[in-house]
């Protein structure tokens, strides 16, 4: 027997003041985004906002449906937008941040097992990373220099498919 690990690291941040400017900014556009989510039955909205190497921003937010998969998290918005009208233009970084209107979201949230999933696919299909923000409405920031592999550190790959 052999025992596998993988290690998540982020760094983390207690005032947004620490953030680079750029970072500042993208986790703005993130919120600014947000407050544009349909949310009505979670009452959980959260925005994503995406910087291509072009410097184009693209930003999503989460879209819910009473048939509930029928929603779209804020990362799928934001990543499917960018890849179907930027087809060819990688995706550098991405602020997440979420607020609940019932309660107070302290501390980063973090992406869905399927978000993750279709963020890797983007990640393999350029080879490099997406850099994360992610931060809630209170409480520290993290940021995670790994992209996905970080948050979803066992994830499928299309190299695993056989052709």
């Amino acid at each position: 027997m052999e025992i596998v690990r993988r290690e998540s690291v982020v760094k983390q941040y207690d005032r947004i003041e620490e953030l680079s400017d750029l970072d500042q900014s993208l986790l703005a556009l993130a919120r600014e985004a947000m407050e544009n989510a349909y949310a009505p039955y979670s009452r959980f909205i959260v925005g994503c906002a995406l910087r291509l190497q072009n410097g184009v921003i693209v930003k999503g937010n989460n879209q819910e449906n009473m048939a509930y998969p029928s929603g779209l998290c804020a990362e799928r918005v934001a990543i499917f937008y960018a890849g179907a009208n930027y087809p060819g233009v990688p995706v550098i970084e991405m602020a997440i941040t979420a607020k609940a209107l019932d309660y107070e979201v302290k501390g980063p949230i973090m992406s869905c097992g399927a978000c993750l999933q279709s963020l890797s696919e983007y990640e393999v299909k350029f080879n490099q990373p997406i850099r994360t923000l992610l931060q809630g409405q209170d409480g520290p920031i993290w940021i995670a220099e790994a992209g996905t592999k970080t948050f979803l550190p066992f994830q499928f790959y299309v190299g695993e498919l056989k052709r």
